[in-house]
């Protein structure tokens, strides 16, 4: 860490209950309505294995918690979201061609539908509406299943597909969906190579901003401004909270992101809506978030 940079803390925000502890996390979440989701198993699935396992999905939603048992469950190296009719969907991050690697539950824990959306998902993030926005890491997009070519796509909850990301004025091809922001009206991407800040409304980029901070892993949108979390450097935790123009995102200020109580980041993970990104430490018990709104 810098320690010339002014610090923002993180704010507490969902824990898993001291009672689930003893289970082994695959996935956790923060859906688009703000409800935290872990998906756990009494033992990790056998990771080349394909007998299906049971799971159970713990919410945490306004310090209230409960539970959504799920049967069969087939995703080795899961990716896990809820919907708004109380359901979840899950994928297994790399599939074969042929095979269905999407799962969908309702909100009793029933598998209702099965589909393929391509190999190599980076995210797997659903929208207030259901529809679910995959990104791609460099492996699905260079790989031999054309569903993952486009970098990023838009689907529906029953896998029909509804939008793929063309290159275009000022964007060109996406080689891996560095960070993703899934949020209404606007969906926000920051992929690989040159970084642009796409905004994504209906079925077309709407704009295409030239963008200097490279390799973030998440940002935070709000009005016009937006927050890069840990791009491209030594400095893991840093911060760079920029200015949102009619063509470009232009720095402001540097900082650098720590924990509640002050102290410096470790291993994590991020998810990102709208004006928040959500932080998860291993061993991903408990949920952090920065809401610039």
């Amino acid at each position: 860490m810098r320690p010339d940079r002014p610090a923002t803390r993180l704010a507490g925000y969902a824990h898993l209950p001291r009672a689930y502890r003893d289970l082994h996390i695959l996935h956790s979440t923060v859906d688009a309505f703000g409800r935290a989701h872990w998906l756990l198993t009494e033992r990790p699935p056998e990771p080349r294995g394909k007998e299906p396992y049971d799971a159970v999905v713990v919410t945490v939603e306004d310090g209230r918690t409960y539970e959504t048992h799920l049967s069969a469950v087939r995703a080795r190296f899961a990716k896990l979201d809820a919907l708004p009719d109380g359901g979840f969907v899950l994928a297994s991050a790399r599939s074969w061609r042929d095979e269905e690697h999407v799962q969908v539950f309702d909100a009793l824990g029933r598998s209702s539908w099965t589909f393929r959306v391509g190999d190599g998902i980076e995210d797997l993030l659903a929208d207030a509406a259901g529809d679910l926005w995959v990104g791609y890491f460099d492996e699905g997009v260079y790989g031999s299943d054309e569903l993952s070519w486009p970098g990023l796509r838009r689907w529906s909850s029953t896998g029909v597909p509804l939008w793929e990301y063309k290159p275009g004025p000022g964007h060109g091809t996406i080689s891996d969906c560095y960070a993703l922001n899934v949020d209404t009206p606007a969906v926000w991407a920051c992929p690989y190579q040159n970084f642009p800040l796409l905004e994504i409304r209906g079925d077309r980029v709407v704009r295409a901003r030239k963008n200097p901070v490279k390799g973030a892993s998440g940002f935070a949108v709000h009005a016009d401004r937006v927050v890069f979390f840990s791009p491209y450097g030594d400095d893991h935790g840093q911060i760079v909270d920029c200015r949102i123009t009619w063509n470009a995102v232009e720095p402001v200020a540097y900082g650098r992101l720590v924990r509640p109580d002050g102290t410096d980041l470790g291993r994590r993970r991020v998810v990102c809506r709208g004006p928040r990104i959500y932080v998860q430490e291993e061993p991903c018990t408990d949920w952090a978030v920065l809401d610039i709104g």
